[in-house]
């Protein structure tokens, strides 16, 4: 039986204060189908590469397992997809029935292995890769975010085909798809590593609880920082009161016993200090477990209710890609409050309908958009445009102020260090919520989010559906987390492929 044994496993970046990991231990079976759940830039990914021995660390990590990983890196992408996954693989020609016994397992037909790997959806990327990944039956797979650029129907079939599998450990922000396919949860925050038996849904209930605990132990803490800091207060002033008494005494009586009483007040001032000192420590004590909370606070956005009933009509809108239709006509109204969510399938122009709305007129083959007079638009991308500079470039560039972007950041989980990064320096679950820290600091009457969520963790998901369930914005929005658009879509229109 395969196994994982970290013993004492200590890291920390270079560019970083603090240590990731810091002496944990954990046993991992291979039969374990084991989800990492935690804050962007906890150290989830950092994991996987420390397993793979990509990443110099303190401790031990002992096993007989021989890791893979997803997504794998592509060096000729323009090779045929055939080429590409036997060099993957690691396979001859005369071996490909591994993979392809995988892609039909995956609803992957045989004929892209002819075609270009370029040329693929990324979706059907997707599968290839993780087609190779389990193409080894010795293998342990590591699987770092498989769901992102999967409809729902592609993520369905990665559930359904990693659910027949061994074990394997994998990183997701889709709750949904958890729920389907773990059985052990790994949750990495900022104090502690925490091991549960169970799918998404059992560690939410024990998370949630652990709020709860934690709540009420922050207000213990506070009010015992606030006894503390009073006891050490008047302990000092009550011992150099007495001191001072000794020099107002005039009379020969009490100058005889100035020295008792000089004596005495050395006594207290030694006591006070040892009082001080023992209490200042566990002031600091306490206020190290106040930081070592986890803490989710509320979001803010700056929306601005519009005096207009109808905000966007779009009549037998149809849009072009490439010369081709890509839909049929599509037609809806939103109204003052509603968010309407946008579903379709994968390739079928969910994108290309949101820019076209937006004002790219070239993209539109039939129909019109008509927006309210004077109508404020907040646009969230789906992927995050290229930026080089710091956080106040950004700021200016796009014309948020500064100091709201910095407060929104550190309430999605953004220690105060990375507010000195580079963007370009940080992760995609860090650029993602630059982007969308940016939409709620921009004044707006509507709200258009293509694909928020990617590369989001759950307790940044969360947040934001406190948020949109309690402020009530009027949105457009395209999402594949279906337990997302369960709860926040008041509408859902479809879009239907050409």
């Amino acid at each position: 039986m395969g196994t994982i044994e970290i013993n004492n496993l200590s890291f920390k970046y270079d560019n970083m204060s603090q240590n990731i990991f810091n002496k944990f231990d954990l046993n991992i079976d291979e039969k374990w189908k084991l989800g990492l759940i935690g804050r962007n830039g906890r150290g989830k990914t950092t994991f996987l590469k420390i397993l793979q021995k990509k990443l110099e660390y303190h401790g031990s990590i002992t096993t007989n397992l021989k890791f893979v990983y997803f997504p794998q890196f592509i060096k000729s992408k323009n090779l045929s997809t055939q080429n590409v996954l036997l060099q993957l693989a690691n396979l001859t020609v005369s071996d490909l029935w591994k993979i392809q016994i995988e892609m039909d397992k995956l609803h992957l037909n045989d004929d892209i292995l002819n075609r270009p790997f370029n040329s693929l959806s990324p979706g059907e990327k997707t599968k290839a890769k993780l087609a190779v990944l389990f193409c080894n039956k010795r293998d342990f797979q590591l699987i770092d975010e498989p769901t992102n650029h999967l409809d729902n129907i592609g993520r369905n079939v990665v559930a359904n085909y990693l659910n027949k599998k061994k074990g394997f450990i994998v990183v997701s922000h889709d709750r949904h798809f958890l729920n389907q396919v773990i059985d052990h949860v790994l949750s990495i925050d900022r104090a502690k590593i925490q091991l549960f038996k169970g799918n998404y849904d059992t560690w939410q209930r024990q998370f949630e609880l652990q709020n709860e605990h934690e709540a009420q132990e922050k207000r213990h803490l506070q009010t015992d920082i606030k006894r503390l800091n009073k006891t050490a207060q008047k302990s000092k002033k009550w011992s150099l009161k007495t001191e001072k008494g000794k020099f107002h005494k005039t009379d020969q009586h009490e100058n005889i016993n100035r020295g008792y009483i000089g004596h005495k007040a050395a006594k207290l001032m030694k006591r006070s200090q040892s009082l001080l000192k023992r209490t200042t420590k566990e002031v600091n004590q306490k206020q190290q477990l106040l930081k070592n909370i986890d803490k989710s606070p509320n979001l803010e956005i700056d929306y601005a209710k519009s005096s207009k009933r109808n905000l966007l009509q779009v009549e037998d809108l149809v849009v072009i890609r490439n010369k081709h239709k890509l839909n049929q006509a599509l037609s809806f109204t939103i109204k003052l409050g509603e968010r309407i969510a946008l579903d379709a399938a994968n390739g079928s122009g969910k994108t290309t309908i949101i820019k076209a709305i937006l004002g790219n007129n070239d993209l539109i083959a039939n129909g019109s958009v008509h927006f309210a007079h004077n109508i404020k638009i907040s646009y969230m991308k789906q992927n995050f445009t290229n930026f080089h500079g710091d956080l106040k470039d950004y700021a200016l560039k796009h014309k948020v102020d500064f100091s709201q972007l910095l407060n929104t950041l550190h309430k999605l989980g953004f220690d105060r260090k990375i507010f000195t990064f580079k963007v370009e320096e940080m992760c995609q679950g860090q650029k993602r919520k630059l982007a969308l820290a940016e939409s709620l600091c921009t004044k707006a009457n509507l709200y258009v989010w293509d694909e928020p969520l990617n590369y989001l963790d759950v307790i940044t998901r969360q947040q934001i559906e406190n948020l949109l369930l309690e402020i009530n914005p009027t949105m457009l929005f395209v999402e594949l987390d279906r337990m997302f658009t369960k709860k926040i879509a008041t509408r859902e229109t479809r879009l239907i492929q050409a």
